[in-house]
């Protein structure tokens, strides 16, 4: 019986990126599943070892606050079942980290397969550059992103999160290698910059320049190819008022007046109604979902100015923040609960990663630290694809941590 859980749990760990790609609702049954299948491996083996990650007992407790508040805030059985579907994403990381991915067979493939995720999402990026419509026939979005292999704008944020993993292993392997394979290296360095450059969206692109100084930092054989990409983009940028206004548009001049008038902008306001509903929430927060459900209330209509921070015309579903989600959600105790989380991860994925830094571990620490990034707009925490793609990655990266403090004492005595 063990042995077909372990075979089904490799299965269905293999299947995510596909799933993840254009699947959304096959990738949360497999998230569902993976994690249901873990717990009833667990129990069978009696093997409760996994409860002393000291991430996971975080994650527990920031679980359980979560759903405590959202009972507290009365507002009916929905938003308690989804507060309670949050655990899924905690244990979907510790089944890969734990479990389906002890094989370094299987981390390889799953590795690869996140790889040729990217790729398909740049190549489909690039082929509607180019001709002016993907695979699929869908155009540029109306304000002229690249939508890559979708209908509407949602290649950029996840091949932000899919870049450095996808890219650090073979670019090490390239600049390494003997005649022409360094060229082709930067190559590849530049030509995956410029793509985030040309889908034109912005928080991507910016996430996606801050991996690349992350990745100079940890990596110093690869510093002079990630400044020179860091060049190509920025000559790139000031091109694409040439070769793609639309981008140019996006990403500079639209922007920039943004960033002059922050607090009247659509993120301002935001950010104002979110301050204003844990405001008067501070403790217990107003539970899952508990933005949406408050931000088109009269007494929460606070801006920055002491107007009405635009009203109820600038609701949207979430506050384009983890961590102002976590404090409307569940409070100030919630919030320090979240920050505490995303530390731990950050910690574990990061385990002996200044002193032997490999490119695969590298990628995916950056990763994680791009999607928790605190200044940044961000979809919701639970929204898929794109956290599940965030969960994916920090499975790998838990399973290539033990991985490496396995063989850790090994390697000391060789």
């Amino acid at each position: 019986m063990i042995r077909i859980l372990d075979r089904a749990g490799v299965i269905f760990t293999l299947s995510l990126p596909l799933a993840l790609l254009h699947i959304r609702g096959l990738a949360e049954i497999l998230f569902v599943v993976l994690s249901v299948l873990f717990l009833v491996r667990s129990i069978m083996l009696r093997d409760a070892t996994w409860l002393g990650a000291w991430w996971m007992r975080i994650g527990l407790v920031w679980w359980a606050w979560l759903v405590l508040c959202t009972v507290l805030a009365g507002g009916g059985l929905g938003p308690v079942v989804q507060a309670l579907g949050m655990g899924r994403f905690l244990l979907l990381a510790m089944a890969l980290g734990h479990w389906t991915l002890r094989d370094g067979t299987i981390r390889t493939w799953l590795a690869r397969l996140l790889r040729w995720a990217a790729l398909y999402i740049g190549l489909q990026s690039l082929l509607q550059f180019a001709v002016g419509v993907n695979l699929y026939g869908y155009p540029r979005s109306g304000d002229g992103e690249l939508t890559g292999p979708y209908a509407h704008p949602r290649a950029g944020p996840p091949l932000a999160r899919l870049l450095f993993p996808a890219l650090l292993p073979p670019l090490g392997r390239l600049l390494a290698g003997p005649g022409w394979r360094p060229v082709a290296g930067a190559a590849l360095a530049v030509g995956s910059v410029v793509t985030m450059v040309l889908i034109g969206q912005r928080m991507p692109l910016l996430l996606s320049v801050f991996g690349l100084f992350i990745t100079a930092l940890l990596l110093p054989r690869l510093r002079g190819a990630m400044f020179a990409t860091c060049i190509a983009a920025s000559l790139m940028l000031t091109a694409t008022s040439v070769v793609s206004p639309p981008a140019f548009y996006r990403l500079v001049t639209k922007f920039s007046r943004q960033m002059e008038d922050f607090p009247d902008s659509h993120y301002g306001q935001i950010a104002a109604r979110s301050l204003a509903i844990s405001a008067a929430h501070p403790v217990f927060g107003t539970g899952f979902d508990g933005f949406r459900t408050g931000c088109e209330q009269q007494q929460y209509f606070v801006g920055w100015h002491g107007d009405d921070g635009g009203a109820a015309a600038m609701c949207v579903q979430h506050p384009h923040s983890h961590y102002m989600q976590a404090l409307v959600e569940s409070g100030w105790p919630g919030l320090v609960l979240f920050c505490a989380l995303v530390l731990a991860w950050l910690q574990a994925l990061g385990r002996g990663l200044w002193r032997d830094p490999t490119p695969l571990r590298v990628g995916i620490f950056v990763a994680a630290l791009l999607h928790e990034w605190p200044i940044a707009s961000t979809s919701a925490f639970s929204s898929m694809p794109l956290s599940g793609w965030f969960f994916v990655l920090l499975g790998l990266g838990l399973a290539e941590t033990r991985a490496y403090m396995t063989a850790k004492p090994v390697r000391e005595t060789v």
